[in-house]
């Protein structure tokens, strides 16, 4: 497999960090194409702890050269801090290549950012306020700033003055905020930041195709989750990037023929961060039951996640946006402690069924799930080594999941170790 692609299958927060880190000791590059520091991926080894938030997760590798790819917003101030302290834990970060293609998080976009969602007031979105929008939003509209950017001062500057003159004023005229300096700003990245951030910056479509020529293995990690893409996500409720495994081309400079695998990355049961529908959400002692069990809350903002049923309408979904090859399952020992558990099989609105998501929000927002009950097995499953070892009706839940699916599942996750994973035969 040269090219594997993770994608989750949800609203994120499935355990792509992990899976990532399980696949890695068989790459040689892994390459994270999207999203920026507002997703946290949380991988355990040997007892320890470690939450990435830029950084692709194979850096835990000795082998591995840690790519961030074009399609990913950096702020360079985290990502020094992300690596000064994994470098405190004995990490060698000195192979991460970064795009030079990638985009800047400025502090007006940080700013504006958090001003907008205080503006919308109930109908604020559930940013993490760390400016991936608005990066993105300069992206598009051809204003932004890029990594490349900090090695040339003239450029940085002359660009930070046009588009700095518009912020400046949004954030005086409409915000009522005091206006940003632009020399403060370029003496931080400038001065501070550009000389640490400029050994890593690198022409990373050319390293990752040098890569595919040598019959290197390729991992593409991204961020965030199907739902969550800005164009097949439960718009306005989404990222402002795509996860998709087609965001992994264009956040990467790989092409569609390079790709040979995509793993789909979904939860025994399904949870979100932020407003947004969700058919399955659950509420009362059950609800809290799994975020105890499941540790739900975010790995960078320690927001408590919403939780609810496994969703196969999402799944099949996800499956044929992805062009799914297989399915991991994570934290199936999250249920061990249930006597019966829920699988939505579909939806009812206005007296029709739908197997897929309706298309239009008024529809999805009102839906009821249909769903199918499958006794509990009531027994920890974190010792577990070997599939076969399962309790039958764990195997059967998941053997059921498959079916609704429509995709095999290859790996299964029974607790939140490094190697607490067992493999369907």
């Amino acid at each position: 497999m040269p090219a594997t692609v993770v994608v989750g299958t949800q609203w994120g927060d499935e355990g792509k960090g992990k899976l990532t880190d399980l696949l890695a000791r068989d790459m040689d590059l892994v390459i994270r194409y999207q999203g920026g520091h507002n997703a946290g991926h949380r991988i355990v080894v040997d007892g320890e702890a470690f939450a990435l938030q830029l950084v692709p997760s194979g850096v835990l590798y000795d082998h591995i050269t840690p790519i961030i790819g074009n399609g990913v917003v950096v702020d360079p101030a985290v990502l020094l801090h992300e690596l000064e302290t994994l470098q405190a834990k004995g990490v060698d970060v000195s192979r991460l290549v970064v795009s030079g293609n990638a985009h800047l998080i400025m502090p007006y976009h940080q700013e504006l950012d958090r001003l907008t969602e205080r503006f919308l007031g109930k109908n604020a979105l559930g940013t993490t306020k760390r400016g991936i929008g608005p990066a993105y939003a300069d992206k598009s509209s051809r204003v932004g700033l890029r990594v490349q950017d900090l090695t040339d001062p003239k450029i940085f500057r002359e660009k930070l003055d046009v588009v700095l003159k518009e912020k400046n004023l949004i954030l005086t005229k409409i915000y009522n905020r005091p206006a940003m300096d632009a020399k403060d700003i370029a003496e931080k990245y400038l001065d501070e930041l550009a000389p640490r951030i400029a050994p890593m910056i690198g022409d990373t479509v050319t390293v990752v195709h040098d890569a595919l020529a040598k019959g290197q293995r390729l991992l593409l990690e991204g961020a965030q989750a199907t739902f969550l893409d800005l164009d097949h996500g439960t718009y306005p409720f989404v990222t402002s990037s795509n996860p998709v495994a087609g965001g992994a081309c264009t956040g990467s400079g790989l092409g569609p023929r390079d790709l040979t695998a995509i793993m789909g990355i979904a939860k025994a049961y399904v949870t979100r961060v932020g407003a947004g529908p969700f058919p399955t959400e659950l509420d009362g002692d059950l609800g809290e039951l799994l975020v105890t069990r499941g540790h739900e809350f975010g790995t960078n903002t320690g927001r408590r996640r919403r939780v609810g049923w496994f969703d196969a309408v999402m799944a099949r979904q996800a499956a044929r946006l992805n062009s799914l090859t297989e399915v991991a399952l994570t934290k199936l020992d999250v249920l061990d402690t249930l006597d019966e558990i829920k699988v939505c099989v579909g939806y009812t609105a206005g007296g029709v069924r739908y197997d897929y998501p309706p298309y239009h929000q008024s529809v999805l927002h009102d839906v009821e799930p249909v769903y199918e009950v499958m006794p509990g097995w009531g027994a920890d499953l974190t010792s577990f080594t070997k599939f076969e070892q399962l309790p039958q009706a764990a195997k059967n839940y998941v053997a059921f999941l498959e079916q609704v699916m429509g995709v095999a599942i290859s790996v299964v996750g029974v607790g939140p170790g490094r190697e607490q994973f067992v493999r369907p035969s």
